[in-house]
């Protein structure tokens, strides 16, 4: 906890590590952008600090490249564990810690939000798997308080199977959008999926007091009903914003299922509560030999048709897979760009390479017109000729990071 506090409340000295400067004035400063990025004992990393030159016209685009290994998508990993979660590889806390490190990792920036700079900073609890979170010097009460700062959204490669993948990788992507619109709800995520775990654990040592029991079914009710309604929400703002297409990439229909999702859209909340709440109590003893909950929005999914094809994602070829994930993201960040008027951060590990040139250079437009700051990855340069001029670029070798020429 000492050591995020330090990297908080006052930069780290530059003899600890790298530092790299680019012209940066606050005054320029429109929306979110972090202006610095230290991390201190993090993957391949013992020290880094990292400035970025302020979000203005022409400059609020980041490309890093460099060989693979070279700790490119570290970077981003780092500012994804600035938001609520566990970041962008869904890694378990400890596993981020460098080898052989003199202590445990830690991430900090200091950032322009929509309420002016702020100083933020996380990292593991010496004393176990723990997140500790830092806010302006102050330690926050949990992960959900970053989500009034700052909003992430990423791309990587292994998203690339989203639509092929589980379920569950499904709803975080769809609960990773939701918390550039409602902070809170990280935090009503968190407290259902508590008691849930609570109450299996009661079922399965095979306590029956139902007082207890039903304490815990209340909360998960609760909580688990305004996850699901959020998620409804979330799904149709969506569906309206993808449904044409936007230049090369395709228009989707973009629908959440689930029961208690399906509840909500044809019968009175009161009238889901109790039905949830019978359906706990009632599966209490299948509950009990399975562990989990069967019903609950923990069980529920997002639905993605091709419009134009009228064809289900999974069903569609890995080029129009990858093409429609895209278009989720960049419909996402108009939608936070015109509502709240602030765009999130984009993070896009290794996305243009994939992409040919018509999509590649709609990409590069659209990131641009947003006013988001972008930070993308690559190994090869050259996919980033059009930005030449337009973005920062740093170039990442053996854990060392160095400013190149623009």
């Amino acid at each position: 906890m000492e050591l995020i506090a330090r990297m908080v409340d006052q930069d780290m000295p530059a003899n600890q590590g790298e530092e790299l400067k680019a012209s940066s004035d606050p005054s320029d400063m429109t929306g979110l952008a972090i202006r610095k990025l230290s991390l201190s004992s993090y993957r391949n990393y013992t020290h880094l600090r990292m400035e970025a030159e302020g979000l203005k016209q022409g400059s609020n685009i980041v490309v890093i490249t460099g060989h693979n290994g070279a700790g490119k998508t570290n970077i981003l990993e780092a500012i994804s564990m600035l938001t609520p979660g566990r970041g962008l590889r869904s890694c378990k806390t400890r596993d981020l810690d460098q080898v052989n490190a003199y202590g445990p990792w830690a991430v900090s920036c200091s950032l322009d939000s929509e309420y002016g700079p702020v100083e933020l900073g996380t990292g593991r609890d010496p004393q176990g798997e723990r997140r500790i979170v830092r806010i302006n010097g102050a330690t926050a009460k949990g992960q959900g308080a970053l989500s009034e700062y700052i909003s992430a959204v990423w791309l990587t490669p292994q998203m690339d199977r989203l639509f092929l993948d589980s379920s569950g990788a499904r709803r975080r992507f769809l609960d990773r959008l939701i918390y550039g619109f409602d902070a809170a709800h990280a935090g009503r995520l968190s407290a259902y999926e508590k008691a849930m775990r609570e109450r299996a654990k009661l079922l399965k040592q095979g306590v029956k007091d139902d007082i207890w029991l039903k304490a815990l079914e209340s909360q998960m009710v609760e909580r688990g009903i305004a996850v699901a309604a959020a998620r409804r929400d979330m799904a149709e703002r969506l569906d309206i914003a993808c449904a044409r297409s936007d230049g090369p990439f395709p228009g989707a229909k973009v629908a959440v299922s689930g029961s208690v999702e399906d509840d909500l859209a044809r019968l009175p909340a009161v009238e889901v509560e109790d039905k949830f709440a019978e359906a706990l109590r009632t599966g209490r003893q299948q509950d009990a030999e399975n562990g989990g909950a069967g019903h609950g929005p923990h069980r529920s999914d997002l639905d993605v048709m091709h419009l134009e094809k009228n064809m289900p994602a999974h069903l569609c070829s890995t080029g129009e897979q990858k093409a429609l994930l895209i278009a989720i993201v960049l419909a996402h960040a108009k939608l936070q760009a015109a509502e709240r008027g602030v765009p999130p951060l984009l993070l896009l590990d290794e996305v243009a390479a994939h992409l040919d040139q018509k999509k590649r250079s709609a990409l590069f437009e659209t990131i641009e017109s947003l006013g988001s700051q972008t930070w993308l990855t690559g190994t090869e340069p050259n996919v980033f000729d059009e930005l030449k001029g337009k973005a920062q670029f740093f170039h990442v070798e053996n854990g060392k990071v160095e400013k190149q020429a623009a």
